[in-house]
């Protein structure tokens, strides 16, 4: 078996999706699904801070991985409180310095909310973005907001490598998933005339339609960043020279592992 595939993760560890796709991996792991190795990963909140982060690092402190944190809150703290657009070098730098003794061969973004101007030219990084390539940018939440405005018939995931500009780096990997049919097209007709900046309001998140598509999403996104990274390690997907060549839709392999999983 050719050398594990090392493997560094950068999250804010805000809630149930940045653990969850932590432990999609691991798992990938744990049953030589995945030949890879976490060197380590690096959180961007303290022990403390916030209830969803803090779950985040005790399972990163439960499984062993070399945990590093700065929280960005206290830096720009005792910075002045000065915009973060001033001190995203800053702290990336020192990130880096931190991190100085690691060098994994890639880094993934998995929830990891800055932006990374320094940070991404440092590590190869790859980040999961829930839509498709050339589809709506920003938060999941918007994402899902320009899907129902759009009224769109489909939706998807995408791998892409970090760059500077947002949600915009080469793409590696992406897989498809329709957002009509006979489950939701009911959910479609309760929205029918309403206004979506009427509707973010409320009843915002709690929204039908809104929880159907976030959760057609979330079961697809694990599985994407998984087989992703098994193509990664075998070879298959090369980073470095990602935006060379067309990106892999790996929506059947997507599909098969969410069927397995007994998720649809």
């Amino acid at each position: 078996m050719s050398q594990p595939l090392g493997l560094g993760w950068f999250s804010t560890g805000r809630g149930e999706g940045s653990r969850g796709l932590l432990l999609a991996v691991l798992e990938a792991m744990d049953r030589g699904a995945l030949n890879a190795r976490i060197e380590f990963v690096f959180c961007n909140r303290e022990l403390g801070q916030a209830e969803g982060s803090d779950q985040f690092i005790a399972l990163v402190q439960s499984r062993g991985i070399p945990l590093v944190l700065l929280s960005s809150q206290r830096f720009r703290r005792e910075h002045g409180n000065r915009p973060w657009a001033e001190l995203r070098e800053d702290f990336d730098r020192a990130a880096m310095d931190l991190l100085k003794q690691h060098s994994p061969e890639v880094s993934v973004n998995a929830g990891y909310m800055l932006i990374a101007p320094l940070l991404c030219r440092a590590h190869r990084m790859i980040n999961l973005h829930p839509a498709l390539p050339g589809g709506p940018v920003g938060t999941w939440q918007q994402v899902i907001w320009k899907l129902i405005s759009e009224r769109a018939v489909e939706s998807g995931a995408m791998v892409h490598v970090v760059t500077e500009e947002v949600d915009g780096g080469p793409v590696l990997s992406c897989c498809r998933f329709p957002v009509r049919g006979p489950a939701i097209d009911p959910l479609w007709g309760e929205v029918q005339g309403r206004v979506v900046e009427d509707m973010t309001k409320s009843p915002g998140e709690a929204l039908p339609l809104f929880k159907a598509i976030r959760q057609a999403g979330v079961i697809r996104e694990r599985p994407l960043l998984v087989q992703t990274l098994v193509a990664i390690a075998d070879g298959r997907l090369d980073v470095e020279n990602a935006g060379a060549m067309p990106h892999a839709d790996l929506t059947r392999d997507v599909e098969n592992a969410v069927a397995e999983a007994g998720l649809v």
